[in-house]
C-alpha cells in the first residue's frame, strides 16, 4: 500500500471523528430536547393527562400553526420593549461600572446604593413603577431596565477592576491619561466580564417586560399568558412561552455574536484575565 493511499485512509477514518466533535455542541442539546419532547408526548397521551394540566407538544404546535398571526403580532411589543430596555440597561450599566472604577468619589457615592438595591426583591418594586409611570409601556420598559441594569453594572465594574496591575503601572510610567489607560488596558480586560453581564441582562430584561405585561398590558405575550391561563387554555400558554423562549434565545445569540465580533476586532481570544 502506497504512502498516499495510507494518508487517504487515515484522513477518511479521522474525518468523522473531527466532524462529530465539531457538531457535538449542537447535536447533544438537540438530541436531548428531542428525547424530552418524545417522552413528554408519549406520557401525556398514554397517561391521559388532562389538557387543563398539561398538553402534548403536538397540541402546542397546532396552536402555533393555527394562531401564529395573532401570536406573532403580540410578540412584537414584547420584543421591542425587551430590546430597548436591554440596550438602555447596557448603556447605563457599562457607563456606571466604568465610572465607579475611574472615580473614587463616584464609587463611594453610588456603589453602596447599587448594592442595596441589588438586595431588594425586584418583583416587590414592580407596583411602584406602575404608580410612578402609569399603565402604559413606559412602566414595563423602566422595570426591564431596572432588572437588567444591576448584573450588567456589577459585571462591568468587576471587569474594569480586573485589569493587570503591571499594565496599569506601565501606563502611569508612560504618563498615559486616565482615558487612554481606560481604553487600552481596563476595557480589554473587562470585555469578558461585560459580556457575561450582558448575557445575564438579556435574559433578565425579558422577565421584566413579561412581569409588567402580567400587571398592566393589554398586549404582548405576557398578556396572552394571563388571558389564556384565566380561560384554562393551557396549549395557548405553552405556545406563548415557546415564543418567549425564542425571543430570549435570539437576544442571547445577538450578544454572543457581538462578543465574537469584539474578539475578532481585538485580534486575539479574550479570557477572564485579559488576552490569552
Amino acid at each position: 500500500m502506497s504512502a498516499s493511499t495510507q494518508r487517504l485512509l487515515l484522513t477518511a477514518v479521522r474525518m468523522p471523528t473531527v466532524t462529530g466533535i465539531a457538531w457535538r455542541p449542537v447535536l447533544l442539546p438537540v438530541s436531548f430536547a428531542a428525547l424530552v419532547l418524545l417522552a413528554w408526548q408519549e406520557l401525556t397521551v398514554h397517561l391521559h393527562v388532562s389538557s387543563m394540566l398539561l398538553v402534548p407538544p403536538t397540541a402546542i404546535w397546532d396552536v402555533l400553526s393555527q394562531y401564529w398571526p395573532i401570536l406573532f403580532a403580540q410578540a412584537w411589543p414584547t420584543l421591542v420593549n425587551t430590546v430597548v430596555g436591554f440596550l438602555l440597561a447596557a448603556a447605563l450599566g457599562i457607563t456606571l461600572g466604568g465610572a465607579v472604577v475611574v472615580s473614587r468619589r463616584i464609587e463611594q457615592a453610588f456603589w453602596p446604593h447599587i448594592l442595596m438595591f441589588q438586595l431588594i426583591p425586584k418583583v416587590a418594586v414592580a407596583p411602584l413603577f406602575i404608580i410612578w409611570l402609569g399603565m402604559g409601556p413606559s412602566s414595563r420598559l423602566a422595570f426591564a431596565v431596572f432588572l437588567s441594569f444591576f448584573p450588567i453594572a456589577v459585571s462591568a465594574a468587576t471587569g474594569f477592576r480586573a485589569a493587570d496591575r503591571t499594565a496599569l503601572r506601565l501606563c502611569q510610567s508612560l504618563t498615559a491619561s486616565t482615558w487612554q489607560t481606560f481604553l487600552n488596558v481596563r476595557l480589554p480586560y473587562a470585555i469578558p466580564h461585560i459580556f457575561a453581564g450582558l448575557k445575564v441582562g438579556a435574559t433578565v430584561a425579558i422577565i421584566g417586560v413579561v412581569i409588567g405585561e402580567f400587571v398592566t398590558a393589554q398586549e404582548g405575550l405576557g398578556y396572552i399568558i394571563m388571558f389564556a391561563s384565566s380561560a384554562a387554555q393551557t396549549a395557548l400558554v405553552f405556545a406563548a412561552i415557546v415564543l418567549l423562549c425564542g425571543i430570549g434565545l435570539m437576544l442571547y445569540g445577538a450578544v454572543a455574536l457581538a462578543e465574537w465580533f469584539v474578539r475578532r476586532w481585538y485580534g486575539a481570544p479574550i479570557s477572564v484575565g485579559g488576552f490569552e
